[in-house]
């Protein structure tokens, strides 16, 4: 599996190669010397570094749920769902009685 934060770098790289493509061109054509591409280099450095860092920050802050804690939490939630769509609660009926005393 390829990792994002490659991908990520790998469009930052080839939308700057694009913009420097079309400002060597242009900051010779305006005198502006080299401050466009070194703009264009600067932001997809500064770019790539933030996601590079970021992305680590997120992955130690990510919690790791133990196969244990996963089940219970599954066994949890199928014991919710099966409170909650059984006959006996009929809330269907209940929500419409609420609405019609609440409202009319």
């Amino acid at each position: 599996m390829t990792d994002v934060r490659v991908n990520i770098t790998t469009k930052i790289w080839g939308y700057a190669t694009g913009m420097l493509a079309i400002c060597i061109p242009l900051s010779a054509a305006t005198n502006t010397g080299a401050i466009l591409p070194l703009a264009v280099i600067a932001g997809a450095t500064v770019s790539t570094v933030s996601v590079w860092r970021s992305h680590q920050q997120t992955s130690q802050n990510s919690i790791m749920l133990e196969p244990a804690k996963l089940r219970a939490l599954e066994e949890r939630i199928a014991n919710l769902e099966t409170i909650v769509s059984s006959p006996e609660l009929d809330l269907p009926p209940k929500i419409k009685r609420l609405e019609m005393s609440d409202g009319g």
